[in-house]
């Protein structure tokens, strides 16, 4: 079997979601796990499922919704056997949701849902609610976003790890009271 082609990091480092058609593309699940499974090297449609337990066509037919959508490319071409293998990429290292909206921020959780059902390792899931200034929430928000920057160790093949930071304000509920 022939080595996996060494490739240089995603083009981007960060890809801010935005466009209808990504939000569309992450609103499936196994788009979610294509995404999770090219986070740290490209692979091929028979390769990712594989990885995946699915079936070609299906994984071919998401790959091609994500890379319209600007998810994903194909960082190399080869030929094999009369063929052309393709190794897809995702376009940055990381993507950030700087609006999330429900239809998106659903698919994600249950994308993130699944990956938890799935780890054949110990989980840490929390949630907390607490009171925070909005200069103490900012903060807050810098601190998980460079602790998770800066985990990441260097090591060819360790085991990959899934990291969702969400920080958000918890919505007042409607006053019964208050004027319509």
């Amino acid at each position: 079997m022939r080595d996996q082609p060494s490739y240089l990091p995603p083009p981007e480092d960060v890809l801010e979601i935005g466009a209808p058609e990504q939000f569309a593309a992450l609103s499936h699940p196994l788009r979610q796990r294509l995404l999770f499974a090219l986070g740290h090297r490209p692979a091929t449609t028979s390769q990712l499922a594989a990885q995946l337990d699915t079936k070609k066509g299906n994984v071919a037919h998401h790959l091609k919704v994500l890379r319209e959508a600007g998810l994903v490319h194909v960082a190399e071409t080869r030929q094999v056997r009369g063929g052309t293998e393709q190794y897809y990429q995702r376009t940055a290292r990381q993507m950030v949701v700087a609006e999330p909206r429900a239809a998106g921020t659903a698919a994600m959780l249950t994308a993130v849902a699944q990956e938890l059902d799935r780890s054949p390792a110990e989980t840490h899931l929390t949630l907390r609610h607490l009171r925070l200034s909005p200069a103490k929430a900012r903060e807050l928000g810098e601190a998980l976003v460079q602790l998770v920057d800066e985990a990441e160790e260097a090591a060819e093949d360790p085991p990959v790890h899934g990291v969702l930071v969400a920080l958000y304000q918890q919505a007042l509920p409607a006053s019964t009271n208050g004027p319509a």
